[in-house]
């Protein structure tokens, strides 16, 4: 069979956990077939049990697709353009949420919402975990979020369109569903980030996932800067319940980080985040980046102008 495959813990309607992978499965089409079919499936898949290096970490990721050099990294001198550092140690913005410093926080978002291409997905492999916990990184099935959104709402919903906006400043983004957070200390990377807003970008608020016809709810909240053509308040409540639901408990899985796990999810269903930890702690993980636009993003009408002008 070349694997083993159990459910994600406490989280039965997506993901799967994956164990008993060998290098000889790992270079085996076969394996790799049903591997990329069980992800289009189940959307997050924990590896357990497989060599801990970097070439084991590519190896499993071009399973899924051709890798790129992340857009957040790919100016980086000396960086590798296949595996991204996420590193916390010490020297980033540090935020406060209900009266706690917390560093390498980040709340629910898809991977470049804010821009008119995304990409597939990535798997992350933890390197150093912090000492005193925390860290956790969450995921969020929007197909699920879709089949338990209400009737009335889903026909609210269909055929709108969210308008997204670089805000990197967790701070002032409207819809990042995190209420009373506060930066505590700002970064250089913030800084620069903030210095060059990026245009207004539009993706559909529901898709349907090409592999199944399943939709998708598409949402993103950190990113999310209104709905297009109601940028006003009833448009702004139905946002806002819309992340409410999507943003529910039973909708996600959180993945407590051991040593040896590979984590894969796909980013054109799965929103992730990543609780954070004490700022005088460290975290470093590593991630891989699968190319793959959906091709259902584009410019806010009021900036259209070609891809890349």
């Amino acid at each position: 069979m070349g694997f083993e495959t159990s459910p994600l813990p406490g989280q039965p309607a997506f993901g799967a956990v994956v164990t008993g992978l060998t290098r000889a499965d790992i270079d085996d089409p076969a394996v790799g077939a049903r591997l990329r079919d069980l992800w289009i499936d189940q959307g997050v898949l924990v590896f357990r049990g497989l060599e801990q290096s970097r070439d084991m970490h590519v190896r499993l990721s071009r399973i899924f697709g051709t890798l790129l050099n992340h857009e957040v990294i790919k100016d980086t001198p000396g960086q590798d353009p296949e595996v991204m550092d996420i590193v916390w140690t010490g020297d980033q913005e540090v935020y406060v949420i209900d009266g706690e410093e917390r560093a390498a926080w980040l709340p629910w978002h898809s991977d470049l919402m804010y821009a008119v291409q995304i990409n597939r997905g990535g798997i992350l492999r933890p390197l150093e975990l912090p000492e005193r916990g925390g860290g956790d990184t969450g995921f969020i099935d929007r197909i699920t979020a879709w089949d338990k959104l209400p009737a009335a709402l889903k026909a609210r919903v269909e055929g709108l369109s969210v308008i997204y906006a670089s805000h990197f400043n967790v701070a002032i983004s409207p819809f990042a569903g995190a209420p009373g957070v506060r930066l505590a200390r700002e970064s250089k990377r913030l800084s620069m980030y903030s210095a060059s807003p990026r245009p207004r970008v539009v993706h559909p608020l529901v898709y349907v996932q090409p592999e199944t016809g399943r939709k998708v709810l598409n949402i993103s909240p950190w990113f999310a800067d209104g709905i297009e053509g109601m940028e006003n308040e009833e448009g702004d409540a139905l946002l806002r319940e819309v992340i409410a639901h999507a943003t529910r408990p039973e909708h996600s899985y959180f993945h407590r980080w051991t040593p040896d796990d590979m984590v894969l999810w796909d980013n054109w269903r799965i929103s992730h985040c990543c609780t954070g930890i004490a700022p005088n702690d460290r975290r470093l993980l590593q991630r891989t980046t699968i190319s793959g636009d959906y091709a259902l993003g584009r410019l806010a009408d009021s900036q259209q102008q070609p891809v890349g002008a």
